[in-house]
């Protein structure tokens, strides 16, 4: 029976970079890869087994010891703080957290609402300048909050602040530049600590290149 190193690996974008990086790092993965929709892959050829989860939940699949290591934005990382060892910034799928809203928007004396999606790391953020606000957690479509008068302000990712202009918002402030990490369970990282070890060996290089 093969001893596998399973992967946990988000869907969508990230996915792709993902792939595409381990295919540059000489990683056998077969063109079907690319199009299955199985959430479950093995890879023989290479003693893998990956994944595919949503963003948020990777880092929660290797914290409790289903998956070996991960794939997870710094962004989830920031606001799970799960127990988890980061091994290696990838490089891939940047952008950053940001606060945002309509232009011109006053602050009320009495504390401000602020939509988000990452409602620890908005709570963090306000607390350390010294405000006092009240969260409210959406799950998508957080743009529209300002626009319908849930909330004065959003914590949201932004990669080109294109769904911010066109929704007639602006950027006021830069909480933390975000990537893709590497990451590991750390039980699996001393049990399988040669086998991790090599993937961040293969890796390396090829990031080390693109930055080029």
């Amino acid at each position: 029976m093969n001893s596998f190193l399973t992967i946990a690996m988000p869907k969508g974008r990230i996915f792709e970079e993902a792939v595409e990086l381990l295919r540059k790092a000489n990683f056998q993965l077969p063109p079907e890869f690319d199009d299955s929709r199985k959430l479950i892959l093995e890879v023989e050829e290479e003693n893998l087994r990956f994944i595919l989860a949503k963003p948020m939940d990777v880092v929660t699949y290797v914290e409790h010891g289903v998956a070996d290591i991960g794939i997870a934005g710094k962004d989830v990382m920031l606001e799970e703080e799960r127990d988890v060892y980061e091994l290696l910034d990838l490089k891939i799928s940047a952008c950053y957290l940001a606060v945002a809203g309509l232009p011109d928007t006053t602050l009320s004396d009495v504390a401000p609402r602020v939509a988000s999606k990452y409602p620890n790391v908005a709570s963090g953020y306000f607390r350390e300048q010294g405000e006092q606000v009240e969260i409210i957690k959406l799950n998508g479509s957080i743009e529209l909050a300002p626009l319908i008068g849930l909330a004065e302000l959003i914590v949201d990712i932004v990669s080109t602040g294109q769904t911010l202009k066109e929704n007639g918002l602006v950027e006021y402030a830069r909480i933390a530049d975000v990537t893709s990490r590497l990451v590991a369970n750390p039980v699996s990282y001393r049990i399988k600590e040669q086998r991790i070890t090599e993937i961040v060996e293969r890796l390396t290089p090829v990031i080390e290149s693109l930055k080029r």
